[in-house]
């Protein structure tokens, strides 16, 4: 439960809203889980939710009126929702993923014609922004985007991050910023369009292949970018882009100016000119600024599908860094199993983990940072899916039960993110049964094949079936996308039953996707068990008459803790499966762990 001066907080923060909202004549207001470029993590100048509510989950849209508040989040953040609204007037709003909408209806359902709502189109996705208009508007319910009342009350709201810009260069960054702004090109004129603005971070950064500190753990920077058919223009704000780089860029036919003149920019363009935009990737705020006179083509941005499909050279990178970051899990393993051993030791609690775990990353080559907040759950902190430990609320990691560790490294040659669970003390049989069926769902989807053109979300059910079948579920998606020194979530191939089967979700060779089903107990324990792989064919014309078959390579190299495993519930073809990768394993790490992280390795990898 939140401390009583952070509830009154709040609750003062909430009053002066309504106070706005007054002065305003608005009766709702809506606060996303946004950037003007729809990030998911944020930097702080716009962390207006958790400002208001508390709620820190990345996943969630705040909403007040004059006698209700409200956040609506997914099952991921049941939990930590509870925890951090309690005791307070705000109300958490079950939703059934995080792509749901059902704040919308809610907001059509709730309002009289005639009432108003507002929301700051700066950072209200289009494709968001115009649903939102239509249901409203359906209701008689006025839609005003033109106000920021959090800049009316928030006194000490941040500023824009400082950080300074920096190149990702060769080896690493294995095509050049001219190649790719050519690709993009091409696929513009494909469309038919001239000119093409982006605004999400991601996309920039593997465009002009730059990289940056504007957003935790995500190597981006904060920018929009315009690319013409004879130049770009780089909207980034003064002093973080020093003048070698920006000589660098102008050899390249880009220009650097203000990042706030990106909506002039906008605003300029030339009659009878055409552009191109991704509606689910612009907010409502940068589409109304483009003239009425310029033709406006509307499709995924080219860099989305291009920066997915890793080249085979990035992917050459990709397998170096696993094996580096897999090291760095072995001297972390041998370390904790060494530490909870040892009966003199000083208390261990879920803080030690992610402080040890982020030490042994950082003494790998190339390492930059966590790719994001490592989570570190133990027993009932473990069903919290996206938990996060701090010294004033934390386990101490003691008694029998389950460790759970989701974390992931930062490299300039790839993007990792792993999880683990491990036994402390005696695991119960209900807890290995549990792993089990993870294992076993983990395994189903490692083993896939699939025709090319699968939607990645009709994969999801693979992975479950072995959970379902013991009438149990799990409130997240089976996989995300992961970018290459770039966002640990990145799209657009998603393994996940929330996400509609459209085209952009086909799942295609180079694709690197998270394998990650779980079992979640309330109050006893959460179980999940995540590797990355990648999409490549598996078969031919010859061997797959009906086309080309692709499957998956598993890039995470980790031993799975056999000691959590109930083998009666295991198939043969599991076990070997198992005793396969955990030779792989092997094989690929021994050359890079020494002493104790080698006993590790050999004791965790030994066949079952």
């Amino acid at each position: 439960m939140p401390a009583p001066d952070s509830t009154r907080v709040r609750a003062e923060r909430l009053e002066k809203l309504r106070a706005a909202m007054a002065r305003h004549q608005v009766d709702a207001f809506i606060v996303p889980s946004a950037d003007p470029h729809l990030s998911e993590y944020l930097p702080g100048r716009w962390k207006g939710r958790e400002w208001l509510s508390g709620f820190t989950g990345s996943v969630g849209t705040f909403i007040a009126t004059h006698d209700f508040a409200g956040v609506w989040t997914d099952g991921r953040y049941y939990t930590q929702a509870e925890n951090e609204l309690a005791g307070t007037a705000i109300r958490l709003m079950k939703i059934p993923s995080g792509a749901s909408l059902l704040h919308i209806d809610w907001l059509a359902d709730t309002l009289d014609a005639g009432q108003t709502v507002a929301v700051d189109a700066r950072v209200l996705g289009l494709a968001v922004a115009r649903l939102l208009g239509d249901a409203l508007a359906a209701r008689g319910v006025k839609l005003r985007t033109d106000l920021d009342l959090l800049d009316e009350i928030w006194d000490d709201r941040p500023g824009l991050p400082p950080e300074p810009v920096y190149e990702h260069v060769a080896p690493f960054a294995v095509l050049d910023r001219a190649d790719k702004l050519h690709a993009t090109r091409n696929a513009m004129a494909r469309l038919g369009a001239e000119r093409h603005f982006i605004s999400t971070l991601d996309d920039i950064a593997y465009l002009f292949n730059l990289r940056g500190a504007d957003v935790s753990f995500n190597p981006v920077f904060l920018a929009h970018a315009l690319v013409e058919a004879m130049g770009a223009t780089l909207f980034v704000a003064d002093g973080k882009i020093d003048g070698s780089l920006r000589a660098r860029l102008e050899q390249d036919g880009v220009r650097v100016a203000p990042y706030e003149g990106a909506r002039q920019a906008l605003a300029a363009l030339p009659p009878d000119s055409t552009l191109l935009v991704d509606p689910r990737r612009i907010t409502a705020g940068m589409r109304a600024a483009v003239p009425a006179h310029v033709r406006v083509v509307e499709a995924i941005n080219p860099t989305t599908l291009a920066k997915s499909r890793k080249l085979d050279a990035e992917m050459d990178h990709v397998r170096d860094t696993m094996e580096q970051d897999g090291a760095a899990l072995c001297e972390f393993f041998a370390w904790l199993e060494q530490t909870l051993a040892d009966p003199n030791r000083t208390p261990l609690n879920e803080v030690h983990i992610d402080e040890r775990i982020t030490a042994a990353r950082a003494r790998r080559p190339h390492f930059v940072s966590p790719s994001f907040g490592t989570i570190a759950g133990f027993n009932a902190n473990g069903a919290i899916m996206h938990y996060r430990a701090s010294e004033d609320d934390c386990a101490v990691i003691e008694g029998d039960g389950l460790l759970l560790i989701d974390s992931g490294g930062q490299y300039l040659g790839g993007t990792t993110d792993i999880t683990r669970v491990v036994p402390v003390g005696t695991p119960s049989a209900a807890q290995k049964r549990d792993f089990t069926l993870v294992l076993k769902g983990m395994i189903a989807l490692s083993v896939a094949r699939f025709p090319r053109g699968t939607k990645g979300p009709m994969l999801d059910a693979l992975a479950r079936a072995p959970i379902w079948a013991a009438g149990i579920d799990y409130g997240h998606g089976t996989g995300h996308g992961v970018g290459y020194f770039l966002n640990v979530h990145e799209g657009p191939q998603v393994i996940s039953p929330s996400a509609p089967p459209e085209p952009h979700t086909a799942m295609e060779p180079g694709m690197i996707t998270s394998n990650e089903p779980g079992i979640y107990r309330p109050g006893q324990w959460g179980i999940r068990i995540e590797n990355l792989v990648l999409t490549r064919v598996v078969g031919d014309g010859a061997i797959d008459p009906q086309g080309e078959f692709l499957g998956f390579e598993t890039l995470t190299l980790c031993p799975i803790d056999t000691r959590c495993i109930d083998l009666a519930l295991m198939r043969g073809d599991e076990v070997a499966w198992l005793n396969d990768y955990h030779r792989s394993v092997r094989a690929r790490l021994l050359p890079h762990v020494t002493g104790a992280a080698r006993d590790w390795l050999e004791l965790r990898t030994k066949e079952i």
